[in-house]
């Protein structure tokens, strides 16, 4: 081949040549072994930080100050539990259950413990006073301005007055036949006249039924 042949002929491109594929594999291993690193680092700088964040969270929990529950004497809990039966299957007044937990010839429990136990127990009183008033009704056979007195009596239910009304206003009452019911009480059990008994219906110092209420149980009584 001639000199001129030599320089004419043409020159392999740039990215033919063999040294410059080796060149660039060489870089994309170099660049994925520090990616790696890299990733790695970040991953090494994470782990600490959230073992920290576990230690501290357990701390708190270590912290966390005890249940105010844990801190109530046990007299103070029985008061309570002593108030909520009294409340649910006697159906008393708030100041009843306080005067029965503290009472010498009751539960004994100390002012504090029985304070302790109201000031916890939540409970519908005027519903309380409206059932009182239906068992003294029904079983005892009382008058309307009976009955309201017993619930407020201090030698009674101790309801107040407003609870009371309450029960009174909402008592679904045959008061006539209360009277008639006591009229026969006092006939067959005392043998009283019709005036006498008639009299003691409507006394303030016994059962006061109204007037009509107790001519109703007279003219009712022997039949």
């Amino acid at each position: 081949m001639s000199k001129q042949e030599k320089q004419q002929k043409p020159k392999k491109p740039f990215y033919k040549k063999w040294w410059v594929w080796v060149i660039a594999i060489i870089v994309v291993v170099k660049i994925a072994s520090g990616g790696d690193d890299t990733s790695k680092d970040t991953q090494n700088e994470n782990k600490p930080a959230d073992t920290q964040t576990a230690k501290e969270s357990q701390t708190e929990k270590k912290e966390e100050p005890k249940a105010a529950e844990d801190d109530v004497p046990n007299d103070y809990k029985s008061a309570l539990k002593k108030a909520e039966a009294y409340a649910k299957t006697m159906h008393m007044s708030k100041s009843g259950i306080f005067d029965q937990l503290t009472s010498e010839y009751g539960e004994k429990f100390s002012p504090e413990a029985a304070e302790y136990a109201m000031s916890k127990l939540e409970y519908d009183w005027n519903a309380n006073a409206l059932k009182k008033a239906e068992s003294y009704s029904k079983t005892m056979h009382m008058s309307k301005q009976g009955i309201y007195d017993q619930l407020i009596s201090e030698q009674g239910e101790k309801f107040t007055a407003e609870e009371a009304q309450y029960a009174i206003d909402n008592l679904k009452a045959d008061y006539n036949e209360n009277a008639l019911a006591k009229a026969k009480s006092y006939q067959e059990s005392m043998s009283m006249s019709s005036e006498a008994i008639r009299d003691q219906l409507t006394s303030d110092y016994g059962e006061k039924f109204t007037q009509e209420e107790a001519n109703y149980a007279i003219e009712h009584l022997g039949k």
